[in-house]
C-alpha cells in the first residue's frame, strides 16, 4: 500500500514512517504542514493518506481541512485522521460527505501497532474505522438527542457501536459473545427503529451509523 503521511511533529512523523515501512507498506511522502500534504498527495496519488488534524500554520484544523479537500478531489484515496483528543465535530464533518474509506483514530492507538496497521488495511479496503472513544462519545450524545435511538435495547446499541467502529458482523459477534445470526437480527431491529427501509440505492448500515454520529 502506498501511503502519504501528514504530521508536523518530526519524531512522530519518522516513527509512523518506520512502523508502516516495517509492516511492508511504501511511504511515498511525508509532510509537516497541510499545504505540503495536499501537494504530495496530488504528486504521488497514494492509496492512503494518514494525517494529524492539527497542523501548521494555525495548528487548529488544517489537517482536517486538507483531508476533506483530498476526499473531494481524489475520491478513491482512503484517509485516516489522527487526533490527540476526541472531537465530535471532526468526525461528523468527515462522515458527512463519504463514510467509506475513512478512519478517525486517537494517536494513542498507534501504540498497538498490529491493530493500527489492521485498521489502515480496513480503511484502504473501503471500510470505516472509528476510535472506540469517538464511538462512545457519539453514542452517548445521540442517545440524548434522538428518541428513536433512546428506544434501542442495550444489545442493539452495542451492535450499532460495533458497526460504527467498522467491524464486521463476525467481529461484533466475537466481541459480544453472541452468534453472528444474532448480530444480523439486532442490526435489522436497529434499522427498523431508525426507519431505514431496504433500498437498492442506500446502504442501511452506513446510514444507521451516520444517523447518530451526525447528531
Amino acid at each position: 500500500m502506498r501511503i502519504v503521511i501528514g504530521e508536523d511533529e518530526a519524531l512522530l512523523r519518522h516513527g509512523l514512517t518506520h512502523v508502516l515501512e516495517h509492516a511492508g507498506h511504501d511511504v511515498v511522502g511525508s509532510a509537516a504542514d497541510a499545504e505540503d500534504l495536499i501537494r504530495l498527495t496530488a504528486e504521488h496519488g497514494p492509496d492512503l493518506v494518514v494525517t494529524d488534524i492539527r497542523m501548521p500554520p494555525g495548528h487548529t484544523d488544517e489537517g482536517l481541512v486538507a483531508a476533506l479537500r483530498i476526499r473531494r478531489e481524489r475520491p478513491g484515496t482512503a484517509v485516516v485522521v489522527l487526533s490527540q483528543h476526541v472531537q465530535r465535530r471532526y468526525a461528523s464533518e468527515l462522515l458527512a460527505e463519504q463514510p467509506s474509506g475513512l478512519g478517525y483514530l486517537l494517536k494513542q492507538r498507534i501504540a498497538d501497532i498490529p491493530t493500527f496497521c489492521a485498521d489502515l488495511e480496513r480503511v484502504r479496503a473501503g471500510g470505516t474505522v472509528l476510535d472506540p472513544e469517538v464511538v462512545a462519545l457519539m453514542v452517548a450524545r445521540a442517545r440524548r438527542d434522538d428518541d428513536a435511538l433512546d428506544r434501542l435495547t442495550t444489545r442493539q446499541a452495542e451492535v450499532l457501536a460495533g458497526m460504527a467502529q467498522g467491524r464486521t458482523n463476525g467481529a461484533i459477534a466475537r466481541q459480544l459473545s453472541i452468534t453472528e445470526k444474532a448480530v444480523v437480527a439486532h442490526a435489522s431491529h436497529v434499522y427498523d427503529q431508525l426507519g431505514l427501509v431496504p433500498s437498492e440505492d442506500d446502504h442501511r448500515r452506513v446510514l444507521a451509523v451516520i444517523r447518530y454520529l451526525a447528531r
